[in-house]
């Protein structure tokens, strides 16, 4: 689980560093800052132990199930369903307020997500950046949106316990 202390850092670096984001400190030596550092400990500390306040109630339009992956779509933290027992898929800040005794990982979208089939059996396939052809097996969820899918951010599969 995050420890604390999460968010942008500032790292002492050596002079030959030359990446983007540096300055020079009071001290004369060279800093790089950087966002969204993230620390992870197994150490039993209090927020831990902290439960996540659910309140929302599940519905059907509001919670919508993955084309490849029998799992809900869940896009903000804060919005996990108070009675929903199955699998949900949520963004990855879920592990900031992750407590293995209300939930259960079950893993992530980059390793349980299955290929896309249509109805004539064709793999759904996809135009990347560059505009090549890519098919979307086992790289992300993704959600119906009217004769196509959307894919979406990487996800993690939780269970209420």
């Amino acid at each position: 689980w995050f420890g604390y202390n999460n968010g942008p850092k500032t790292y002492l670096v050596p002079d030959s560093y030359e990446q983007g984001n540096i300055y020079i400190g009071e001290d004369d030596k060279k800093y790089a800052k950087m966002g969204n550092t993230g620390w992870y400990t197994n150490l039993d500390i209090a927020k831990r132990h902290e439960l996540l306040t659910l309140y929302k109630k599940y519905n059907q339009e509001e919670y919508p199930k993955y084309s490849n992956y029998d799992a809900i779509e869940v896009s903000n933290v804060s919005d996990i369903p108070i009675d929903y027992d199955g699998e949900i898929g949520v963004p990855v800040t879920f592990l900031e307020k992750y407590n293995p005794e209300q939930f259960e990982i079950i893993g992530s979208s980059s390793n349980l997500s299955r290929p896309i089939k249509t109805a004539n059996g064709l793999v759904y396939r996809y135009k990347d950046r560059n505009g090549y052809m890519r098919q979307a097996a086992n790289e992300r969820f993704a959600l119906p949106d009217g004769d196509t899918w959307r894919r979406i951010y990487d996800r993690i599969v939780i269970r209420k316990i």
